[in-house]
């Protein structure tokens, strides 16, 4: 019997639990790790791959949100900012300083619009200038000075920006600088914190491929993707953290409430030497001619573009469209005009649908990204509450998890035991201060090469010590197409990582699919290391290809 049958025959056989938590983002990951450590026997039932909604298909930003400011949003910065210099600490493997370059058109501009703004009036944003800017900053800085682990801002004239940046438009009266961060591998830092969840509390199970499917008094009917099976769960208290697909959960549980009005962002992966060149290292954060604040910043070795902010009522259909892919390109056009980007260096391109609050704005932007806990009390034949997470933002996951942790332990009688507010993910405990001399170290006690510690140091932290050593002891090799990846490293995410297809290991355990590195080749050399181990014969890994390169531009 393999794991998944053995978890499926566990809650067959033993039905009660404390809390069902629908919804494998980051969301509802981060409360699942929550309660894990409080001891709270959970199951965290995702209907795909975890991490497989807006989790994995955002700007990859660990960030503030410097322009949330002019919709009055202090307290969401405030506490982006706060839990932005904790991941940077708690999660250094992956969340990395990033410095980020604002190109303006004006000193004054924006100094009437922004108060109004800030005072909730349904104004279009844009025409930011340099003061308007200067102040947001300054609120930066005097949050971040706790921790220390951003420089602050600065400013340059336009002579100086243009010597720094000389891609940049010559209509910029100058730029300013400041850090925010970036998160290297989103995926497997929650795959990280599901290990550390299931390792703290063995009564736990998480399962992707399951999903809500109805409800009958005490129960919750739960249908497996993988055998079919349905299976009925007696929970005390159940989570909706089911992002975009919220009102769909409910709805399944026997709620008719409106709660999400989301909104989708599409991004373009693109691959461009030149702009590459031109960013170095940084972020480009401008404002189009509709208003709009657009990002562009690299990822391996191609360039992050994004974003759009367009309402869609049902998130299964999202797609980036062609008017959105014209759009980026001529918003990144109106800033770098020097530089020829085209439609043929777009190597990937991905939607993901933000949970918003269903709040009626004129703009998309002017919705509110702060997130809130909707509870639904016990009600008729239905014996326990239903707590739906609305909202929210990547950086402010632990801070929302935490929130709904100590709103369950309450209803539960319990006490909170484990803080996670200073507390190591994963790869990032025992963080070297020189990650150059410990990948040295580590190749030559492994007998791997510097390089090859290095990578894998950036995409597992320090667990790529005894990664190295079990990679090196059983002969391991680079893949012929992937020569960046091993088999046995394949081999060991098919085998450990809650792999049920190829698109999981192309996605969600690798940025393989977003770097553009999902060639046919590729995905043909990896569906045969990956079919070996889970049982896929030559027409099961045809079947992953094609459903691979279906996922392309969703």
């Amino acid at each position: 019997m393999n794991e998944r049958s053995s978890v499926l025959s566990a809650l067959c056989s033993a039905p009660q639990i404390s809390v069902l938590i629908a919804g494998g983002g980051v969301n509802g990951i981060g409360l699942f790790r929550e309660l894990c450590l409080q001891g709270v026997d959970c199951l965290l039932a995702e209907r795909r791959d975890f991490v497989s909604g807006a989790s994995s298909k955002s700007s990859r930003l660990i960030h503030g949100g410097l322009r949330y400011l002019e919709n009055g949003e202090v307290r969401l910065v405030r506490t982006a900012l706060i839990e932005r210099d904790r991941l940077l600490g708690n999660a250094p493997h992956y969340v990395r300083p990033l410095q980020v370059v604002i190109p303006f058109y004006s000193y004054l501009g924006g100094l009437l619009k922004c108060p109004l703004l800030f005072a909730g009036l349904p104004l279009q944003p844009g025409g930011r200038g340099a003061l308007v800017t200067k102040a947001g900053l300054l609120f930066y800085d005097m949050v971040s000075r706790k921790y220390h682990r951003l420089p602050r801002h600065s400013f340059f004239t336009r002579k100086a920006a243009l010597a720094d940046f000389p891609e940049l438009s010559g209509d910029i009266l100058g730029a300013a600088s400041y850090w925010d961060a970036r998160i290297t591998e989103a995926e497997r830092l929650c795959i990280e914190l599901l290990e550390e969840a299931l390792g703290a509390c063995p009564d736990s199970f998480a399962l992707n491929y399951l999903e809500v499917l109805d409800r009958r008094g005490e129960q919750v009917l739960l249908r497996d993707a993988v055998s079919g099976e349905v299976l009925a769960v007696r929970p005390r208290v159940v989570i909706n953290a089911a992002g975009a697909w919220i009102d769909r959960v409910n709805e399944r549980l026997g709620l008719n409430a409106k709660l999400i009005g989301g909104t989708k962002g599409s991004h373009l992966v693109i691959r461009n030497d030149k702009l590459h060149r031109a960013l170095r290292g940084r972020m480009l954060y401008y404002e189009y001619a509709d208003g709009r604040l657009c990002l562009a910043f690299p990822l391996e070795d191609t360039v992050l573009v994004g974003t759009t902010d367009i309402p869609v009522d049902d998130p299964d259909r999202a797609r980036c469209e062609r008017s959105e892919v014209e759009y980026l390109l001529s918003a990144l056009k109106s800033v770098l005009p020097g530089l020829e980007v085209s439609e043929r260096q777009i190597v990937h391109s991905f939607c993901g649908v933000r949970p918003l609050p269903a709040e009626r704005a004129n703009v998309p932007g002017r919705i509110s990204r702060d997130h809130r806990i909707v509870r639904f009390g016990p009600a008729g034949d239905r014996p326990f509450p239903i707590f739906s997470l609305v909202g929210g933002k990547w950086t402010t996951f632990r801070a929302l998890s935490e929130e709904a942790c100590d709103r369950v332990l309450d209803l539960l009688g319990l006490k909170r035991r484990v803080w996670t507010k200073k507390r190591p993910i994963g790869g990032g405990r025992n963080w070297p201060a020189d990650p150059e001399r410990w990948s040295e170290n580590v190749a030559r006690t492994s007998g791997l090469s510097k390089e090859r510690v290095a990578s894998l140091l950036g995409r597992y932290g320090t667990r790529a010590a005894e990664l190295a050593r079990e990679f090196t002891s059983s002969g391991d090799r680079p893949l012929d197409t992937l020569p960046d990846f091993s088999y046995r490293e394949i081999e060991r995410i098919a085998r450990r990582e809650f792999v049920v297809s190829l698109s999981d290991i192309v996605y969600r355990r690798t940025i393989i699919g977003i770097s553009g590195m999902a060639r046919p080749e590729a995905l043909q050399e990896l569906a045969r290391v990956a079919g070996r181990i889970l049982g896929w014969n030559e027409e099961k890994c045809r079947e992953q290809i094609h459903r691979v390169r279906a996922e392309v531009g969703t």
